[in-house]
């Protein structure tokens, strides 16, 4: 498992953890049952404290990522595909706020930008 860490970053580490771990769920890089490393193992490749670790595991817990079996690890848990979905969407909302916000500070009509989007999305099928 591959993660980069930041120090340059505003996000915490244990952040930068969280979301990388997600990002390759989503993804399909690590699949439903996939074994993820202990904690200690994870932040001995990191460098990081098992402090750090731990509550990038305990948020990916929470949020439904990944299940922890006493006695036998950490797995990625069976992906529930409406909350995937849901966090695809708050994604989705976060980027186009963004566009949003450009387009009005350069004076960007709505039409242009639906015009634009419409291309873009007929170009992906």
């Amino acid at each position: 498992m591959e993660i980069i860490l930041s120090n340059a970053s505003s996000k915490p580490i244990y952040e930068q953890i969280t979301s990388q771990i997600k990002g390759m769920i989503m993804s399909g890089k690590l699949q439903p049952g996939d074994p993820m490393p202990s904690m200690r193992k994870l932040a001995k490749e990191l460098h990081v404290s098992v402090i750090t670790t731990q509550r990038a595991y305990d948020d990916l817990v929470r949020d439904g990522f990944i299940v922890t079996v006493p006695a036998k690890g950490t797995f990625v848990s069976a992906q529930n595909q409406d909350f995937i979905r849901e966090e695809n969407l708050r994604k989705i909302e976060e980027h186009l706020s963004e566009v949003s916000e450009l387009a009005k500070q350069n004076g960007v009509p709505l039409e242009s930008l639906k015009e634009i989007l419409e291309v873009l999305y007929s170009e992906q099928e």
